[in-house]
């Protein structure tokens, strides 16, 4: 089972204030032995802070098709949130378990965590067609190949170069077109 845990954002997170050194120090040892251990136990498969919503944007949407933005902040802080890990776990409880050993994420405040399963495609079986279906394998496909790049890329960056010359003999970035999304008229 696949789920997101929400670390909820605070005023203060929101503000960008961070506690003292020290419990900011303490935060981040703490979480990154959490973090290790959650690896260690094959759990984590993503994780990372956000910025205060003030850095963000909002887009609504409506059914003709028009989005609108909005410029961050919004307003109620309760609902925001200020980072995330995703995780597969056996169970929803296993989840709750792993959650209840996590270091207070806001340090000085009271820290709250969300945990909400994700979809899967047999949840929406019912809806499938055989063309929904063969343009989800497309997508699925195109973005398992995107990953494996940027797997490699980090694990060549991660080794040291013998020389420099080697290095840039080697280094030849790719040529990477932006997507564009069609215009709906």
């Amino acid at each position: 089972m696949k789920v997101m845990v929400f670390v909820k954002a605070t005023p203060n997170s929101e503000a960008g204030l961070l506690p003292s050194d020290e419990a900011t120090q303490k935060m981040f040892t703490e979480m990154g032995k959490f973090n290790e251990d959650l690896a260690k136990a094959g759990i984590i498969q993503a994780a990372d802070g956000l910025k205060p919503s003030s850095a963000g944007k909002r887009l609504t949407f409506t059914d003709n098709g028009h989005a609108s933005v909005i410029d961050g902040p919004f307003a109620e802080t309760k609902e925001l949130v200020a980072g995330f890990w995703i995780w597969e776990v056996k169970s929803l409880d296993e989840a709750v378990e792993w959650a209840k050993r996590c270091p207070n994420p806001m340090p000085g405040e009271e820290g709250v965590l969300e945990i909400r399963p994700f979809y899967g495609m047999d949840d929406f079986e019912h809806l499938m067609t055989d063309e929904i279906r063969e343009r989800e394998g497309r997508v699925r496909k195109i973005v398992e190949r995107q990953q494996k790049p940027k797997v490699k890329a980090k694990a060549k960056a991660n080794t040291k170069p013998k020389t420099k010359v080697k290095m840039k003999a080697k280094a030849k970035p790719a040529k990477r077109k932006p997507a564009r999304a069609k215009s709906k008229k």
